[in-house]
Protein backbone atom coordinates (compact mmCIF):
# COMPACT_ATOMS: atom_id res chain seq x y z
CA UNK A 1 0.00 0.00 0.00
CA UNK A 2 1.33 3.46 -0.88
CA UNK A 3 2.06 5.39 2.32
CA UNK A 4 2.89 8.79 0.86
CA UNK A 5 6.44 8.99 2.22
CA UNK A 6 8.32 8.28 -1.02
CA UNK A 7 6.75 10.31 -3.79
CA UNK A 8 7.46 10.44 -7.51
CA UNK A 9 5.59 11.35 -10.66
CA UNK A 10 4.54 7.71 -10.82
CA UNK A 11 2.84 7.78 -7.40
CA UNK A 12 1.42 11.29 -7.02
CA UNK A 13 -2.04 10.18 -8.13
CA UNK A 14 -2.32 7.51 -5.41
CA UNK A 15 -4.24 8.25 -2.21
CA UNK A 16 -2.47 7.87 1.12
CA UNK A 17 -3.15 8.09 4.84
CA UNK A 18 0.11 9.96 5.47
CA UNK A 19 -0.21 13.22 7.39
CA UNK A 20 1.58 16.21 5.83
CA UNK A 21 3.27 18.58 8.28
CA UNK A 22 5.71 21.50 8.11
CA UNK A 23 7.99 23.17 10.66
CA UNK A 24 9.31 26.71 10.42
CA UNK A 25 9.88 29.67 12.71
CA UNK A 26 6.15 30.41 12.17
CA UNK A 27 5.16 26.91 13.35
CA UNK A 28 8.07 25.43 15.36
CA UNK A 29 6.18 22.27 16.41
CA UNK A 30 4.53 21.43 13.09
CA UNK A 31 1.18 20.89 14.82
CA UNK A 32 -1.94 21.22 12.66
CA UNK A 33 -3.63 24.60 12.85
CA UNK A 34 -0.70 26.17 14.72
CA UNK A 35 1.04 28.09 11.93
CA UNK A 36 1.44 31.87 12.05
CA UNK A 37 0.04 32.16 15.58
CA UNK A 38 2.84 34.22 17.09
CA UNK A 39 1.69 37.54 18.55
CA UNK A 40 5.05 38.62 19.98
CA UNK A 41 7.59 37.49 17.36
CA UNK A 42 10.65 39.16 15.93
CA UNK A 43 8.77 41.52 13.59
CA UNK A 44 5.93 42.57 15.91
CA UNK A 45 7.59 45.89 16.74
CA UNK A 46 8.86 46.43 13.22
CA UNK A 47 7.27 45.31 9.94
CA UNK A 48 4.17 43.74 11.58
CA UNK A 49 3.55 46.48 14.14
CA UNK A 50 0.40 47.71 12.38
CA UNK A 51 -0.94 44.34 11.17
CA UNK A 52 -0.25 42.06 14.14
CA UNK A 53 -0.86 38.35 14.56
CA UNK A 54 -1.03 36.23 11.42
CA UNK A 55 1.03 38.65 9.30
CA UNK A 56 4.58 37.29 9.19
CA UNK A 57 5.32 38.10 12.80
CA UNK A 58 8.04 35.46 13.38
CA UNK A 59 9.52 34.41 10.01
CA UNK A 60 13.09 33.58 11.08
CA UNK A 61 15.32 32.62 13.99
CA UNK A 62 18.09 34.59 15.65
CA UNK A 63 21.03 32.28 16.40
CA UNK A 64 23.30 33.39 19.22
CA UNK A 65 27.04 32.95 18.83
CA UNK A 66 28.28 29.56 20.01
CA UNK A 67 24.84 28.00 20.45
CA UNK A 68 23.32 24.89 18.83
CA UNK A 69 19.65 25.69 18.23
CA UNK A 70 16.97 23.05 17.64
CA UNK A 71 15.11 23.75 14.40
CA UNK A 72 12.79 20.74 14.50
CA UNK A 73 12.03 17.90 16.91
CA UNK A 74 9.60 15.44 15.34
CA UNK A 75 8.03 12.28 16.77
CA UNK A 76 7.83 9.48 14.22
CA UNK A 77 7.35 7.38 12.30
CA UNK A 78 7.63 9.42 9.14
CA UNK A 79 10.03 10.96 6.64
CA UNK A 80 11.46 14.39 5.95
CA UNK A 81 10.70 15.19 2.32
CA UNK A 82 12.06 18.70 1.75
CA UNK A 83 14.24 21.22 3.59
CA UNK A 84 14.57 24.89 2.60
CA UNK A 85 16.98 27.36 4.18
CA UNK A 86 18.50 30.76 3.69
CA UNK A 87 20.72 32.73 6.03
CA UNK A 88 21.27 36.37 6.73
CA UNK A 89 24.53 37.90 5.56
CA UNK A 90 27.18 39.39 7.82
CA UNK A 91 28.54 42.74 6.64
CA UNK A 92 27.40 41.92 3.11
CA UNK A 93 29.10 38.51 3.02
CA UNK A 94 27.87 34.92 3.34
CA UNK A 95 29.35 32.91 6.21
CA UNK A 96 27.88 29.47 5.52
CA UNK A 97 30.90 27.60 6.94
CA UNK A 98 29.95 29.07 10.34
CA UNK A 99 26.52 27.37 10.24
CA UNK A 100 26.85 23.70 11.27
CA UNK A 101 23.82 21.65 10.18
CA UNK A 102 23.06 18.45 12.10
CA UNK A 103 20.37 15.76 12.10
CA UNK A 104 19.91 13.18 14.87
CA UNK A 105 17.79 10.05 14.25
CA UNK A 106 15.82 8.00 16.78
CA UNK A 107 17.42 9.40 19.95
CA UNK A 108 20.98 8.61 18.88
CA UNK A 109 23.41 10.61 21.02
CA UNK A 110 25.51 11.70 18.05
CA UNK A 111 24.40 13.06 14.68
CA UNK A 112 23.98 11.18 11.41
CA UNK A 113 24.34 14.45 9.47
CA UNK A 114 27.01 16.98 10.44
CA UNK A 115 28.00 19.37 7.65
CA UNK A 116 28.55 23.12 7.24
CA UNK A 117 25.36 24.51 5.73
CA UNK A 118 26.79 25.74 2.42
CA UNK A 119 28.65 22.50 1.71
CA UNK A 120 25.54 20.42 2.43
CA UNK A 121 23.72 22.36 -0.30
CA UNK A 122 26.65 22.15 -2.78
CA UNK A 123 27.82 25.71 -2.06
CA UNK A 124 31.09 25.27 -0.23
CA UNK A 125 32.95 28.52 -0.87
CA UNK A 126 30.76 31.07 0.95
CA UNK A 127 29.74 32.33 -2.50
CA UNK A 128 26.46 31.54 -4.20
CA UNK A 129 26.39 29.08 -7.11
CA UNK A 130 23.17 28.11 -8.87
CA UNK A 131 22.54 24.35 -8.49
CA UNK A 132 19.76 22.73 -10.52
CA UNK A 133 19.66 19.06 -9.57
CA UNK A 134 17.17 16.49 -8.33
CA UNK A 135 18.57 16.11 -4.83
CA UNK A 136 19.76 19.66 -4.11
CA UNK A 137 18.79 23.04 -5.55
CA UNK A 138 20.41 26.38 -4.78
CA UNK A 139 18.16 29.06 -6.23
CA UNK A 140 18.42 32.85 -6.57
CA UNK A 141 19.33 34.47 -4.32
CA UNK A 142 20.87 31.96 -1.88
CA UNK A 143 17.80 29.77 -1.41
CA UNK A 144 18.98 26.27 -0.42
CA UNK A 145 16.75 23.21 -0.98
CA UNK A 146 17.23 19.52 -0.20
CA UNK A 147 15.00 16.76 -1.59
CA UNK A 148 16.71 13.67 -0.15
CA UNK A 149 14.00 11.49 1.44
CA UNK A 150 14.89 10.93 5.11
CA UNK A 151 12.79 8.28 6.90
CA UNK A 152 12.84 7.91 10.68
CA UNK A 153 11.04 5.62 13.08
CA UNK A 154 10.80 7.26 16.50
CA UNK A 155 12.32 10.73 16.27
CA UNK A 156 14.04 13.27 14.03
CA UNK A 157 15.87 16.21 15.57
CA UNK A 158 17.43 18.93 13.39
CA UNK A 159 19.77 21.57 14.78
CA UNK A 160 21.94 24.45 13.61
CA UNK A 161 25.06 25.66 15.41
CA UNK A 162 26.35 29.22 14.98
CA UNK A 163 30.15 29.27 15.19
CA UNK A 164 30.48 32.90 14.19
CA UNK A 165 31.38 35.45 16.89
CA UNK A 166 28.32 37.46 15.82
CA UNK A 167 24.60 36.73 16.09
CA UNK A 168 23.21 35.32 12.81
CA UNK A 169 19.72 34.93 11.33
CA UNK A 170 18.23 31.86 9.69
CA UNK A 171 15.04 31.30 7.70
CA UNK A 172 14.05 27.65 7.30
CA UNK A 173 11.23 25.21 6.53
CA UNK A 174 11.15 21.44 7.10
CA UNK A 175 8.40 19.61 5.20
CA UNK A 176 7.64 16.05 6.27
CA UNK A 177 5.01 13.33 6.37
CA UNK A 178 3.94 11.07 9.21
CA UNK A 179 3.26 7.45 8.24
CA UNK A 180 4.59 3.94 8.93
CA UNK A 181 8.17 3.24 7.82
CA UNK A 182 8.96 -0.11 6.21
CA UNK A 183 11.55 -2.45 7.75
CA UNK A 184 13.93 -2.14 4.82
CA UNK A 185 14.21 1.67 5.02
CA UNK A 186 17.69 2.94 5.91
CA UNK A 187 18.71 6.23 7.52
CA UNK A 188 20.15 9.22 5.68
CA UNK A 189 23.70 10.26 6.62
CA UNK A 190 26.09 13.01 5.50
CA UNK A 191 29.61 13.75 6.66
CA UNK A 192 32.09 16.56 5.92
CA UNK A 193 35.85 16.13 5.53
CA UNK A 194 38.60 18.58 4.62
CA UNK A 195 42.22 18.09 3.58
CA UNK A 196 44.10 21.40 3.57
CA UNK A 197 46.41 20.47 2.01
CA UNK A 198 46.06 16.85 0.97
CA UNK A 199 48.71 14.46 2.29
CA UNK A 200 50.14 11.86 -0.07
CA UNK A 201 47.97 13.31 -2.85
CA UNK A 202 44.86 11.50 -1.51
CA UNK A 203 41.71 12.94 0.03
CA UNK A 204 39.48 10.62 2.05
CA UNK A 205 35.83 11.41 1.36
CA UNK A 206 34.53 8.90 3.91
CA UNK A 207 35.80 5.92 5.84
CA UNK A 208 34.75 3.88 8.84
CA UNK A 209 31.24 3.18 7.54
CA UNK A 210 30.04 -0.08 9.08
CA UNK A 211 26.73 -1.74 8.34
CA UNK A 212 24.55 -2.24 5.27
CA UNK A 213 23.48 0.55 3.00
CA UNK A 214 24.07 2.53 -0.17
CA UNK A 215 26.25 5.51 -1.06
CA UNK A 216 24.21 8.13 -2.90
CA UNK A 217 26.23 11.29 -3.44
CA UNK A 218 29.45 13.32 -3.37
CA UNK A 219 30.11 17.04 -3.22
CA UNK A 220 33.63 18.47 -3.53
CA UNK A 221 34.88 22.03 -2.99
CA UNK A 222 38.35 21.93 -4.56
CA UNK A 223 41.03 24.64 -4.58
CA UNK A 224 43.98 23.96 -6.88
CA UNK A 225 47.35 25.15 -5.57
CA UNK A 226 49.41 24.66 -8.73
CA UNK A 227 49.18 25.44 -12.44
CA UNK A 228 48.01 23.03 -15.12
CA UNK A 229 45.23 20.48 -15.26
CA UNK A 230 44.52 19.19 -11.78
CA UNK A 231 41.86 16.47 -12.16
CA UNK A 232 43.59 13.24 -13.22
CA UNK A 233 42.87 11.57 -9.89
CA UNK A 234 40.70 8.46 -9.63
CA UNK A 235 37.86 8.08 -7.16
CA UNK A 236 37.91 4.69 -5.41
CA UNK A 237 35.14 2.84 -3.57
CA UNK A 238 36.49 0.22 -1.16
CA UNK A 239 33.50 -1.98 -0.41
CA UNK A 240 33.00 -4.65 2.25
CA UNK A 241 36.16 -6.84 2.26
CA UNK A 242 38.26 -4.69 -0.11
CA UNK A 243 41.77 -4.07 1.23
CA UNK A 244 44.50 -2.46 -0.88
CA UNK A 245 42.49 -2.23 -4.08
CA UNK A 246 38.86 -1.14 -4.53
CA UNK A 247 35.92 -2.78 -6.24
CA UNK A 248 35.05 0.45 -8.08
CA UNK A 249 37.78 2.66 -9.52
CA UNK A 250 37.13 5.71 -11.66
CA UNK A 251 39.18 7.02 -14.57
CA UNK A 252 39.56 10.69 -13.62
CA UNK A 253 37.98 13.44 -11.55
CA UNK A 254 36.01 15.09 -14.35
CA UNK A 255 34.90 11.65 -15.53
CA UNK A 256 33.38 10.80 -12.14
CA UNK A 257 31.45 14.08 -12.19
CA UNK A 258 30.15 13.08 -15.63
CA UNK A 259 32.20 15.60 -17.62
CA UNK A 260 35.19 14.97 -19.87
CA UNK A 261 38.44 16.48 -21.09
CA UNK A 262 39.14 18.89 -18.25
CA UNK A 263 35.65 20.46 -18.26
CA UNK A 264 37.26 22.59 -20.98
CA UNK A 265 35.07 23.76 -23.85
CA UNK A 266 37.52 24.99 -26.54
CA UNK A 267 37.63 28.74 -26.55
CA UNK A 268 35.70 29.01 -23.29
CA UNK A 269 37.90 27.22 -20.74
CA UNK A 270 36.39 25.67 -17.63
CA UNK A 271 32.63 25.55 -18.25
CA UNK A 272 30.15 25.41 -15.40
CA UNK A 273 27.10 23.13 -15.71
CA UNK A 274 24.32 21.80 -13.51
CA UNK A 275 22.18 18.76 -14.38
CA UNK A 276 19.82 16.45 -12.44
CA UNK A 277 22.55 14.00 -11.42
CA UNK A 278 25.89 15.79 -11.73
CA UNK A 279 27.43 19.19 -12.13
CA UNK A 280 30.29 21.66 -11.91
CA UNK A 281 28.13 24.60 -10.86
CA UNK A 282 30.95 26.74 -9.51
CA UNK A 283 34.19 27.96 -11.09
CA UNK A 284 35.84 30.80 -9.14
CA UNK A 285 38.68 32.23 -11.22
CA UNK A 286 41.72 34.24 -10.09
CA UNK A 287 41.27 38.00 -10.38
CA UNK A 288 44.92 39.00 -10.68
CA UNK A 289 45.13 40.16 -7.07
CA UNK A 290 44.03 38.43 -3.87
CA UNK A 291 42.08 35.65 -5.57
CA UNK A 292 45.20 33.85 -6.67
CA UNK A 293 43.88 30.26 -6.95
CA UNK A 294 41.09 28.64 -8.97
CA UNK A 295 38.28 27.07 -6.96
CA UNK A 296 35.67 24.54 -8.08
CA UNK A 297 32.43 23.10 -6.72
CA UNK A 298 31.25 19.70 -8.05
CA UNK A 299 28.47 17.24 -7.23
CA UNK A 300 27.57 13.70 -8.30
CA UNK A 301 24.32 12.07 -7.15
CA UNK A 302 24.03 8.27 -7.37
CA UNK A 303 20.24 8.35 -7.61
CA UNK A 304 19.88 5.86 -10.46
CA UNK A 305 23.14 4.04 -9.66
CA UNK A 306 23.52 3.81 -5.84
CA UNK A 307 26.67 2.07 -4.64
CA UNK A 308 25.44 -0.69 -2.36
CA UNK A 309 27.54 -2.24 0.39
CA UNK A 310 26.86 -5.09 2.79
CA UNK A 311 29.38 -4.54 5.60
CA UNK A 312 31.24 -1.29 5.09
CA UNK A 313 32.59 1.39 2.76
CA UNK A 314 35.56 3.71 2.30
CA UNK A 315 35.79 6.34 -0.46
CA UNK A 316 38.92 8.23 -1.53
CA UNK A 317 39.94 10.48 -4.44
CA UNK A 318 43.44 11.11 -5.72
CA UNK A 319 44.78 14.66 -5.91
CA UNK A 320 46.63 14.26 -9.19
CA UNK A 321 47.76 16.69 -11.88
CA UNK A 322 50.45 17.02 -14.55
CA UNK A 323 54.08 18.09 -14.52
CA UNK A 324 56.68 18.42 -17.30
CA UNK A 325 57.41 15.65 -19.82
CA UNK A 326 53.93 14.17 -19.42
CA UNK A 327 54.38 12.94 -15.87
CA UNK A 328 51.79 12.87 -13.12
CA UNK A 329 52.06 15.44 -10.32
CA UNK A 330 51.14 14.54 -6.74
CA UNK A 331 49.35 17.74 -5.72
CA UNK A 332 48.65 19.47 -2.41
CA UNK A 333 45.19 20.92 -2.99
CA UNK A 334 42.64 22.20 -0.50
CA UNK A 335 39.75 19.72 -0.82
CA UNK A 336 36.55 19.73 1.22
CA UNK A 337 33.94 17.03 0.65
CA UNK A 338 30.51 15.89 1.70
CA UNK A 339 29.59 12.20 1.48
CA UNK A 340 25.87 11.30 1.38
CA UNK A 341 24.65 7.77 2.09
CA UNK A 342 21.93 5.62 3.67
CA UNK A 343 22.63 2.87 6.17
CA UNK A 344 21.31 0.89 9.11
CA UNK A 345 21.48 2.17 12.69
CA UNK A 346 23.38 2.42 14.88
CA UNK A 347 26.43 3.69 13.00
CA UNK A 348 29.83 4.82 14.21
CA UNK A 349 30.23 8.50 15.18
CA UNK A 350 31.12 10.71 12.23
CA UNK A 351 34.64 12.08 11.90
CA UNK A 352 35.14 15.27 13.95
CA UNK A 353 34.60 18.49 11.97
CA UNK A 354 37.45 20.38 13.58
CA UNK A 355 37.21 23.89 14.97
CA UNK A 356 36.12 27.05 13.16
CA UNK A 357 39.62 27.77 11.93
CA UNK A 358 39.89 24.29 10.41
CA UNK A 359 36.74 25.00 8.35
CA UNK A 360 37.61 28.57 7.36
CA UNK A 361 37.52 29.50 3.68
CA UNK A 362 40.97 31.07 3.45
Amino acid sequence: MFNGLYNSMATLHLLSNAKTRSISAENPTGEPGKGGMSADGIEIDRAAREMGQGWKVNPYLVLASGEETTLADIAGPGAIQHIWMTAGRLKGKDVWRDFIFRIYWDDMEYPSVEVPMGDFFANGWNEYAHVNSLAVCANPARGFNCYWTMPFRTRARITMENRNPETLTLYYQVDYALAPVEEDCAYFCASFRRSNPTVGAVHTIIDGIEGKGQYVGTYLAWQVNNCGWWGEGEIKFFMDDDDEFPTICGTGTEDYFCGAYNFDVPGEGYTAFSTPYSGLPQVIRPDGLYRSQTRFGMYRWHITDPIRFEKGLRVTIQDLGWRAERRYLAQQSDIASVAYWYQTLPHKPLAPLGDREALEVI
